[in-house]
């Protein structure tokens, strides 16, 4: 589908450069060795500033934390000033007092396991015809390996799209009319309550062949993380 938000290329994703890069003979490869020590270091310094940033909006004291979550204030600090990096047991302790999921730490950006999107703020493309709009229904300012959208195909129009990466697939269920999708020219009308699943870096097209409005969603699957 050319006007949907997931097409994406092998030089940017959603307009930021890949994070992997092959060497070249001008610029050498990563330093295997330096790597895990690399990524340890990304790591707790992530934790940090969560725990720092959770801890100060709820406006809590080290020692008013220690005595919510059963961790010691010495440890909030070192784990806080990014001198240490908290046990998977010590991290659910933390959490736990500060009611937030343990994967709030680890996030790139704040985000504490709940994101409310309001419908007049979602991020919608449409195509020059008008006959297709697609809906981001998750916080689209960041990569993520599985993306949910919302597809709406009026009366008798359709959408093309010459496949994306390796490995992408795409499973969707029509929630309003009816849908034909064709995946390198093989066929498959899809009624309310249908759904299809299928490998979208081959050429494939969504069709409404009615006469009222088709609504679909779709779950975009890509074979690993892309940040």
């Amino acid at each position: 589908m050319g006007t949907v938000p997931f097409d994406r290329d092998a030089s940017s994703v959603n307009g930021q450069a890949p994070s992997r890069f092959l060497a070249s003979v001008d610029e050498p490869g990563l330093d295997l060795n330096n790597l895990e020590q690399l990524e340890e270091d990304s790591t707790c310094d992530r934790v940090a500033q969560n725990l720092q940033r959770l801890r100060g909006k709820r406006h809590l004291s080290l020692d008013a934390l220690a005595r919510l979550c059963g961790v010691s204030r010495a440890m909030l600090a070192q784990i806080e000033s990014g001198r240490s990096v908290p046990s998977i047991k010590v991290l659910c302790k933390i959490a736990k007092g500060l009611k937030v999921s343990v994967a709030a730490f680890l996030e790139h950006r704040a985000f504490e396991g709940v994101a409310v999107l309001s419908a007049s703020q979602s991020k919608r493309l449409v195509s020059a015809n008008g006959a297709f709009v697609s809906r981001a229904l998750f916080p689209y300012d960041v990569t993520r390996q599985s993306e949910f959208y919302e597809l709406r195909l009026s009366p008798l129009g359709e959408d093309h799209s010459e496949g994306h990466g390796p490995g992408v697939q795409e499973n969707l269920v029509v929630s309003q009319g009816v849908l034909e999708i064709s995946v390198n020219d093989e066929r498959y009308l899809l009624s309310t309550g249908d759904s299809i699943l299928f490998y979208a870096d081959q050429p494939h097209r969504y069709r409404n062949p009615a006469d009222s409005e088709a609504v679909a969603y779709l779950v975009v699957t890509y074979p690993e993380r892309l940040d």
